[in-house]
């Protein structure tokens, strides 16, 4: 999948550094929604409007889902003894973030980084 992001992010311009942020988010969303949701999908598309061009990633887990996304976002919030680190700073790294998601419905997550 990195490769596949790195891929989308270069045929849309994203500099280097762009790119590495945009698959660092991607690699953290997606390790989430293995170990929380139980696996999932991963949407990718080719962003361009009259000024800029980027990507977008949309995860989408059925896992049991964030009870409290507002904690989960905190850095230092962990439920499974990591760092605590994830899901704030996959948002740090991207230029657009969204998260939908309540107990029992699972998880979306969607993020772009635009050139």
């Amino acid at each position: 999948m990195r490769s596949l992001v790195r891929e989308h992010a270069v045929q849309q311009g994203l500099s280097l550094v762009d790119q590495t942020k945009l698959v660092t988010a991607a690699s953290e969303l997606a390790r989430n929604a293995l170990d929380y949701g139980g696996g999932g999908e991963v949407h990718i598309a080719k962003l361009n409007d009259s000024v800029r061009r980027g990507v977008r990633l949309t995860f989408v887990d059925q896992g049991p889902g964030i009870a409290d996304i507002e904690a989960a976002l905190r850095d230092g919030y962990t439920t499974g003894g990591g760092l605590g680190l994830g899901l704030g700073g996959a948002r740090r790294l991207c230029n657009d973030f969204s998260i939908d998601s309540a107990p029992g419905r699972g998880t979306r997550i969607m993020i772009a980084r635009w050139r």
